[in-house]
């Protein structure tokens, strides 16, 4: 039986259009279109292995310059997570059918927290600023509000990890995750940083209260995080059922941070060239796997509102995507995709709510597939698990679809 390899490749952020609820979920993100709107921008592109690959096709507008490719299988996905959200994005392409979350303060579940952390053996106090409370457990971890995102999306549990370790910071954000709906618990810690230092650094606004992480010091040394999501059932995702059969995870990039991936190998990296060329170079060694990359840095132009860096950067990893393309064997399935959208041009600085480009290479394939819209990411995930003759919860398999010759 021949080796197989299945590779995604997420361009964070490159969406191909505002999805038709953005009139009434998020009418800021209205006329989105991020890679429309960076291809009419006056910068130098160099995009020939996107447009081989029927970025066009998926985009679907007349560019000047831009080509539709003849000789490709493309399509969309609309998300199917409340919002625009990298978390949850990749959550949903690994096969996770997402709840609504509640956007909500620490204050409401105060009482509630504090009891299951005393009963599980810790110590709690609170801290009290401008009429609002955190909690102080073993006097070694703040609980908060995360200050940083759009308030009330999340809850931070941040610890001192000299004093604590990670593992307790986990076990708390664990309790706090089953009584809060909110998007997400992030629990994390850094090494060389007081909780002295975290505790001077708990600011509140507009009702919320928590640590200013940046300021705190805690992501400067030895840095450890786990997002602990709302409605996310890891065990019912691709990675545990791929492991299950012996099909091994290497992930890349950011998505190592967001995607439950213990039994696999991990490659933490920002920057887009070291990323894909740690991909390209795994290629070389592994015949069999799933591959899994995150490109962060097109994101962070976007949140930035910088167009020219956003090109810059899908320059770079248009032409690595051309040396990843020449490791591809006949039984290998690249998809080149996006987890929303960050429209750098919109008038504001967060993410935008679009349609997202499924492009897919198949050495050997000829002529044209147009697998259309899906209306979830997790297809991604359900095909995935179809090549490797298994199966996850949620999604619906393209498989088939992109093996018409």
């Amino acid at each position: 039986m021949s080796k197989k390899r299945f590779i995604v490749v997420v361009l964070d952020s490159f969406g191909i259009g505002a999805m038709d609820d953005v009139v009434k979920v998020r009418p800021n993100d209205i006329g989105s279109n991020t890679c429309l709107h960076l291809l009419e921008y006056p910068h130098t592109k160099i995009w020939p292995h996107l447009q081989s690959l029927g970025l066009m096709n998926a985009l679907d507008k007349d560019v000047v310059g831009f080509v539709k490719s003849s000789n490709a299988i493309f399509g969309s996905s609309e998300l199917k997570h409340f919002g625009a959200d990298s978390y949850f994005g990749h959550q949903e392409i690994s096969g996770t059918n997402p709840k609504k979350p509640l956007f909500t303060h620490i204050q409401i579940h105060l009482d509630d927290i504090e009891k299951d952390l005393i009963a599980s053996g810790f110590n709690v106090s609170r801290i009290e600023q401008d009429g609002l409370q955190v909690l102080n457990v073993n006097n070694m971890i703040i609980i908060g509000d995360n200050m940083e995102t759009d308030l009330g999306q999340a809850i931070n549990v941040v610890g001192a990890m000299d004093t604590c370790g990670f593992e307790m910071i986990q076990e708390v954000g664990h309790i706090v995750r089953k009584h809060v709906k909110v998007p997400r618990v992030i629990a994390f810690g850094g090494s060389d940083v007081t909780i002295e230092r975290i505790k001077a650094n708990i600011i509140t606004k507009d009702g919320f209260i928590g640590v200013d992480a940046p300021a705190s010091g805690v992501y400067d040394a030895n840095y450890h995080v786990v997002h602990i999501g709302y409605g996310v059932d890891h065990t019912k995702q691709v990675p545990l059922a791929l492991a299950r059969i012996g099909i091994e995870n290497h992930f890349y990039g950011k998505v190592e941070n967001i995607v439950h991936n213990p039994l696999g190998t991990n490659y933490p990296c920002v920057d887009t060239a070291d990323t894909l060329n740690a991909l390209i170079n795994d290629l070389d060694t592994y015949d069999e796997g799933f591959f899994f990359l995150n490109i962060q840095e097109t994101d962070l132009a976007g949140h930035g509102e910088n167009p020219e860096r956003y090109i810059d950067v899908l320059n770079i990893a248009d032409e690595q995507l051309g040396g990843l393309m020449s490791k591809l064997t006949p039984e290998d399935i690249l998809v080149v995709m996006a987890d929303h959208g960050n429209d750098p041009t919109i008038g504001h600085s967060k993410h935008t709510r679009e349609r997202v480009p499924l492009l897919i290479k198949r050495i050997g394939h000829e002529g044209l597939i147009d697998i259309g819209t899906r209306r979830t990411m997790a297809d991604v995930g359900q095909t995935v698990a179809d090549y490797f003759g298994t199966e996850i919860e949620f999604g619906t398999s393209f498989l088939s679809e992109i093996e018409k010759h």
